[in-house]
């Protein structure tokens, strides 16, 4: 089969009609053309009528309407389509009008496409999936498709510009279970009601949006909720009591909040957390203690918090850590004797600590570590040799370090 595919694409110009063959094969050589960028407008016209399931030509050049009545072309057989970056318009996502069986559809970056165009998208009722990132169309009123698209199950809209007031055509789609509103800088708290009968999410990406304490009490009845991405919103520790009762987080995102200390006892509940990200918050080793029981993180990131060598003694217990980020704290030497039972630890950020030499020592027992970051003028050529017992990529220090079977490797001045 692939002998054959290739043959074809290397005689391309020979071949002007593949609807009589097995769709497998005519899919086969379409997925095969487009990988290898061999694909024109003029041989997608061989592929006219010929059943084809998944389109993907996302990023493609020279995408336009003329491609799409070859596209459309393919029925109700057509299941996926992605014209992301395309120069498609109106017109174009017109003629997708018959292919109501499509399950998955991606425009984005598609800036040719208008609020009136849109509309096109409320035939799609077997959609599960959508993707229509930084599209200037989506606003309260051409948001107005997206209410018929009840079997949603994963929506992105990230970098919407306009999308204020264009929330309340979500809230009959029940099914959804991804959504991503990523700088979307125009959410306030107001739009955040629509989201509160979406019972079913899974995961909600809010990075970057205008929303505050109050926006964040809309998400309290979503307890299915087990990704949830605030970094860089108006909140503040305020908002963990709410965050509290959604028990079934693995993952939150908190970083660049206006987080402090007080509140946040509230995490001490959300027990099966494996990844939580503090970084650049104003907390300090008071916030840690509420930490100590969340014993299924496998990632935090404590990035430019104001933690110090007595914050690392309640993360002793942490046992499931596999990466811990500690970059531009104040934490020293003595602090990191509290990490040397942390065995599964396979990166640490200490770039822009205290730690010296002598505290290197003291992780030297780390099996499992892989990328060490020590980017810190404290460091010598003396420290690292306490390492030498441990494959590691050590970067700073002006050089990079590879220890192997004992040996070491040292690259000074690697660029």
């Amino acid at each position: 089969m692939e002998l054959c595919v290739a043959k074809v694409r290397e005689d391309m110009n020979r071949y002007s009609d593949f609807s009589q063959l097995p769709r497998d094969l005519s899919q086969q050589i379409f997925n095969e053309l487009v990988e290898s960028g061999y694909l024109t407008e003029a041989s997608l016209g061989a592929f006219h009528d010929c059943d084809l399931q998944d389109i993907c030509l996302g990023e493609y050049p020279g995408v336009t309407d003329a491609w799409m009545e070859v596209v459309a072309s393919q029925g109700q057989s057509l299941l996926s389509v992605d014209i992301s970056c395309s120069d498609v318009t109106d017109s174009g996502l017109n003629l997708l009008k018959d292919c109501s069986s499509m399950q998955s559809l991606a425009c984005d970056y598609c800036d040719r496409i208008s609020e009136h165009g849109l509309k096109t998208l409320s035939g799609f009722s077997n959609l599960t999936s959508l993707s229509i990132k930084k599209c200037a169309a989506v606003t309260a009123e051409g948001a107005k498709a997206f209410a018929n698209l009840v079997n949603l199950v994963n929506l992105d809209l990230e970098r919407c510009p306009k999308i204020h007031g264009g929330l309340v055509h979500l809230k009959g789609l029940k099914k959804l279970e991804k959504l991503n509103m990523r700088y979307c800088n125009c959410i306030t708290d107001s739009d955040m009601k629509y989201l509160s009968d979406l019972t079913n999410l899974r995961e909600l990406q809010l990075s970057s949006c205008k929303i505050s304490d109050f926006g964040v009490s809309y998400l309290r009845g979503l307890h299915k909720l087990a990704h949830l991405n605030l970094e860089g919103c108006a909140v503040t520790a305020a908002c963990l009591e709410v965050i509290s009762g959604l028990a079934s987080l693995v993952l939150l995102n908190l970083s660049r909040c206006g987080i402090c200390d007080e509140g946040c006892e509230n995490l001490e509940g959300l027990v099966k957390l494996k990844a939580l990200n503090l970084g650049f918050n104003h907390i300090t080793d008071a916030c840690l203690i509420h930490l100590k029981d969340l014993i299924n993180l496998e990632c935090l990131n404590l990035d430019s918090c104001k933690i110090g060598d007595e914050g690392l003694f309640h993360l002793k217990g942490l046992v499931q850590l596999k990466s811990l980020e500690l970059s531009d704290t104040e934490v020293g030497s003595n602090g990191l004797r509290h990490l040397s039972g942390l065995r599964n630890l396979q990166s640490i950020n200490l770039s822009f600590t205290l730690v010296t030499d002598i505290g290197l020592k003291k992780i030297s027992g780390l099996s499992s570590l892989k990328s060490l970051n020590l980017d810190n003028r404290q460091i010598t050529d003396t420290g690292l040799a306490a390492l030498t017992s441990m494959l590691l990529t050590l970067v700073g220090c002006s050089m990079i370090v590879l220890f192997e079977q004992k040996h070491l490797i040292t690259y000074k001045d690697f660029p």
